[in-house]
């Protein structure tokens, strides 16, 4: 998300961070160098968060220890970060990065790249393949004002497949949001709108920001900068189609990035903005 948080909102944010009682606990601030974070994965095995920025910063993931410490920095040698959302990775640990910002909706250029885990341990990476996709639905670059809801800064591997949650940037904010499916193999492919939703309708507070599928693959949650959203009980992929529960965190920042640690932890990170933010929390379902 491209920094634009406006001057009322931003005080609004501070009234809110003081005035509330959060139910996050706060683990660590993150590295100063990292003003931008976009998107968090987590490594159990060696308790390691591996993380990214957005646009206008380097084409490179780090690794963050438990106390919040710089591990590692890998730059990613054959990828360009035109505005970078997103990290997740697969069963077998390889890591995606989820290239798909389109704050303007113009972007002809969304991909997905692999970095396979073996290259973790390296300070360069090569991206093993790149996965370049395309929205159907989106028929104009720019569309009407009223139909931009082709940004997406949340998704997820799960089975083989990419899900992707839109950031509905339509003037006439409702909520609403788009599911789509991309098969995780290299080359080009559309992507597959398997269905939609709607939060609230104040984009401050519901607009989403980020997304995680618990290992067991049972819970999917959504952020934005105060709440998430809970999907279960659903079908296969069908996740809208599951019971769906919005949980206030008591807490407003520049909420980015989300991940499971475990099938009932959540690890959240936000953007500092204004002196504010910067951190890692966690937060138990």
């Amino acid at each position: 998300m491209k920094k634009s948080f406006l001057i009322a909102v931003s005080i609004v944010l501070l009234a809110c961070q003081q005035q509330s009682d959060s139910d996050l606990k706060e683990l660590y601030s993150l590295p100063k160098k990292l003003k931008e974070v976009s998107g968090i994965t987590y490594f159990p095995e060696n308790n390691l968060i591996y993380t990214l920025e957005d646009s206008g910063n380097k084409n490179a993931i780090y690794a963050l220890d438990s106390k919040g410490k710089l591990a590692k920095t890998i730059k990613i040698t054959n990828a360009v970060n035109v505005d970078w959302e997103d990290i997740t990775k697969d069963k077998a640990g390889n890591i995606y990065i989820g290239d798909f910002g389109n704050n303007d909706n113009i972007r002809r250029d969304l991909c997905i790249y692999k970095v396979a885990k073996k290259q973790l341990n390296n300070d360069q990476a090569s991206a093993e393949y790149k996965i370049s996709f395309s929205y159907p639905e989106q028929k104009e670059f720019p569309p009407k004002k009223k139909e931009m809801f082709f940004d997406v800064e949340g998704f997820f591997e799960h089975g083989g497949f990419f899900y992707l949650f839109t950031k509905n940037r339509s003037k006439g904010f409702d909520g609403t949001a788009f599911i789509y499916k991309i098969k995780n193999a290299a080359g080009t492919q559309k992507a597959v709108k398997i269905g939609e939703f709607k939060t609230c309708n104040n984009y401050n507070h519901c607009v989403v920001t980020a997304a995680t599928i618990s290992p067991d693959g049972k819970k999917v949650v959504l952020l934005s900068h105060d709440k998430i959203v809970l999907f279960k009980d659903f079908k296969g992929d069908l996740f809208h189609k599951g019971t769906q529960t919005e949980i206030n965190l008591n807490h407003f920042s520049q909420k980015e990035a989300i991940v499971f640690k475990d099938n009932n932890t959540l690890l959240i990170s936000d953007e500092k903005t204004n002196k504010i933010g910067g951190k890692v929390y966690e937060f138990k379902l």
